[in-house]
């Protein structure tokens, strides 16, 4: 239990406030309220949003009650954190339909049987003008605004809404709704996490504990996982595309990945780590990380296929079994490319065929006018198939 615990509060982790009472409150065999809090932004969950998944999985497997809190009023907003400019807002019809499969994907982290659940609009849609007034009236403009984001923002002249002003207090009243002891979040929530405990003080409740994770980098290894990044690995991904898409990430993410991502031990990771230090070739690791996560998320059967599958594709050249088929009105390279769906638009496919990244039935065209069969199968990159019908 001890190394259980030990685990929980530093593997993945990026800071606790407050670390000392944390861990007292873990030791005395309490049970404990974890929140976490999610806004359906988009209507897929990735890999990175699993970090802390997890982290409320672990404390649900040593007893204490997860909470899950779906911001569907929150989301209507839009979090600031990490934004460099306004977010836009969504409408109460694009929430609803990012919703439709969240707990569906959440299921395949937690054990939703035992998750207490909750919409906030279950009283921001409810408790009125009044008890809103109460809330802006427990912390003051130069705490709201103090936000690193905000004040980068205000330096370059650009709008900060009072909306985004008040999304913090909003997270903060989840934690006062449920009588959270512990909230978990990206470190790019600090700021939210902490005020968080400024509103629970306001109502004279106990502050919660907080605990910050790490962030994962995607595929292209630099910026935050995200769909509006294109490098994120989405949970409902086909096993052969996400097996890829895990063999596609710079080898120095390969340690992090399997830290944050996956149940490997500690040790074993550990020994991975010299491996790496003393030449193992990066993409055996990375295989058997592709291979852990696709299990996860889909079975191990299915890993083992979408593992064979890659081995015959990318190392012997093969075309994928299931490729997709697509019908296409032109024969010219440039427009099948687009209407495929392989390129996002005409100076997008000019590009990849100048580049040597677009090849018809094995073999490598640049020419760009050159015409298509109907039948071919066209290659963008390394992983991206298509069998087109003119």
């Amino acid at each position: 239990m001890n190394k259980k615990i030990e685990e929980l509060l530093t593997r993945g982790v990026d800071e606790i406030i407050v670390e000392e009472h944390l861990r007292k409150e873990l030791a005395s065999g309490k049970k404990l309220r974890i929140k976490f809090g999610i806004d359906p932004t988009a209507p897929d969950l990735h890999l990175g949003h699993t970090v802390p998944l997890r982290k409320l999985r672990t404390f649900q497997e040593l007893g204490h009650q997860a909470v899950l809190i779906i911001g569907d009023f929150t989301a209507t907003i839009g979090d600031p954190s990490g934004r460099s400019e306004q977010r836009k807002q969504l409408s109460k019809k694009e929430v609803k339909k990012n919703l439709k499969t969240y707990l569906t994907q959440a299921k395949k982290v937690l054990d939703l049987d035992r998750v207490e659940i909750h919409y906030n609009s279950e009283w921001f849609a409810k408790e009125g003008l009044m008890k809103f007034y109460e809330l802006t009236s427990k912390v003051t403009i130069q705490r709201a605004i103090e936000r690193d984001d905000f004040q980068k923002r205000l330096a370059e002249n650009k709008d900060v809404s009072t909306l985004e002003i008040l999304y913090p207090l909003f997270q903060g009243y989840d934690s006062v709704k449920v009588r959270a002891d512990v909230e978990i979040g990206g470190k790019d929530q600090k700021f939210n996490l902490l005020m968080g405990r400024r509103v629970q003080r306001g109502y004279n409740i106990k502050e919660q504990d907080i605990m910050t994770v790490w962030l994962i980098e995607g595929t292209d290894g630099t910026r935050k996982m995200s769909k509006s990044f294109g490098n994120y690995i989405g949970l409902t991904e086909k096993p052969e595309l996400m097996f890829g898409k895990v063999m596609s990430i710079p080898d120095s993410l390969i340690i992090k990945y399997f830290q944050a991502l996956t149940d490997v031990s500690g040790d074993e990771i550990k020994k991975m780590e010299k491996d790496l230090n003393i030449g193992v070739n990066p993409r055996d690791l990375k295989m058997r990380l592709a291979r852990e996560i696709v299990t996860m998320y889909h079975s191990e059967l299915v890993a083992k296929k979408a593992e064979e599958n890659f081995i015959k594709t990318f190392s012997k050249g093969e075309v994928p079994e299931d490729i997709k088929e697509i019908k296409v009105k032109s024969k010219n390279i440039i427009d099948v490319l687009v209407e495929s769906g392989l390129c996002s638009s005409k100076s997008d496919a000019r590009r990849n065929l100048e580049q040597g990244g677009v090849s018809v039935d094995s073999e490598v065209i640049k020419d760009l006018n050159f015409e298509v069969k109907s039948g071919a199968v066209i290659k963008k990159g390394k992983r991206h198939f298509v069998r087109v019908k003119i």
